[in-house]
């Protein structure tokens, strides 16, 4: 039963690991879900609470990024609410339109809602490039916070 349970906890975090990428998947509460699976698994002896603790914090910090990241980028170029939302739907539109999708399609849906909102096709073209930015900073930041939670436990369970 031990086996399947950290065979849980492997793909739970290659899930999550995914998941960071893709919008449709809960990325980092998927690794932090392996991260408590794991620790239970041992009773909390090699992965301690604290850890546990911190990677909740990580949690949060990811779920905050991935609500913010975008709306950032655009905001800095003064992206009014229909680029807001534009975005949103793109980033929806792209979930089933591949990974090619999930590139381009925030940055039209932005683009093509500044430009509903103020018929300014240079400045539409800047939201848009703004909110892709934000998207990926963002999505870096998801990654790094989830292959440090995997990182930290790992190297918890071997010493």
């Amino acid at each position: 039963m031990t086996a399947l349970l950290w065979i849980l906890v492997a793909v739970l975090m290659l899930v999550g690991i995914l998941g960071t990428v893709l919008p449709a998947i809960p990325g980092v509460m998927l690794v932090f879900g392996g991260v408590v699976l794991a620790a239970w698994i041992d009773d909390f002896t090699r992965i301690p609470v604290w850890l546990v603790v911190l990677c909740a914090v990580l949690t949060i910090i990811a779920w905050v990024i991935d609500y913010v990241a975008a709306a950032a980028g655009a905001k800095t170029m003064g992206a009014s609410r229909f680029a807001v939302i534009g975005a949103f739907a793109g980033t929806l539109v792209g979930i089933f339109t591949g990974l090619w999708g999930l590139l381009v399609m925030p940055l039209a849906g932005a683009a093509i809602g500044e430009f509903i909102a103020r018929r300014d096709a240079i400045h539409a073209s800047k939201v848009g490039v703004a909110t892709w930015v934000g998207l990926v900073v963002g999505t870096a930041a998801k990654l790094a916070i989830a292959f440090a939670m995997i990182g930290a436990a790992l190297v918890a369970l071997v010493l």
